[in-house]
């Protein structure tokens, strides 16, 4: 695959909805061609305990940060046809669901590609784990900022060209 969107969510809880940022890499032709990211305002608006010390964010990171409509009119015009592809891809593509159903948006069926799938499929025992800061690692990209939205995403394309 030389043609696709990687995608990262954080949520704020145990809410698919909650997305809090994205990340968005868009690959074309085997190379990264665009990068975004963006602080999103949760729905529902509250931050747990454990999702703050995965990713770090709380309320005052996104107080002001737009809500989710606002941002996928940005993203949208990148992604167009591509496919997407995310590690632990039934999470994110969880997330964009209930986001979109959240606000009312019509979903657009998507094709999802998952990372994780095909790094066990690609590297079997060869790796301890299948993280994704492990197989990132193995596919030549070190994860330095593991759960920021566009890191993940990024270590997700580097793995997605290796593997899908």
């Amino acid at each position: 695959m030389k043609d696709f969107a990687a995608i990262d969510f954080e949520t704020a809880n145990s809410c698919r909805s909650s997305v809090c940022s994205v990340g968005l890499i868009i690959v074309r032709n085997g190379e990264i061609t665009d990068r975004l990211y963006s602080l999103i305002h949760p729905e529902p608006n509250f931050y747990n305990y454990h999702n703050v010390m995965v990713h770090g964010l709380t309320d005052r990171d996104t107080v002001d940060a737009p809500i989710f409509p606002e941002v996928w009119n940005q993203m949208e015009p990148l992604i167009k046809d591509l496919p997407l592809v995310a590690h632990n891809s039934s999470f994110d593509e969880s997330c964009l669901k209930a986001v979109f159903k959240v606000y009312q948006m019509d979903y657009p069926d998507y094709t999802f590609y998952c990372t994780c799938k095909a790094s066990r499929k690609k590297f079997g025992k060869e790796l301890p784990n299948h993280q994704l800061q492990t197989v990132a690692l193995r596919c030549g990209y070190n994860l330095k900022e593991h759960h920021h939205a566009l890191a993940d995403a990024e270590a997700c394309a580097w793995i997605a060209r290796e593997t899908l």
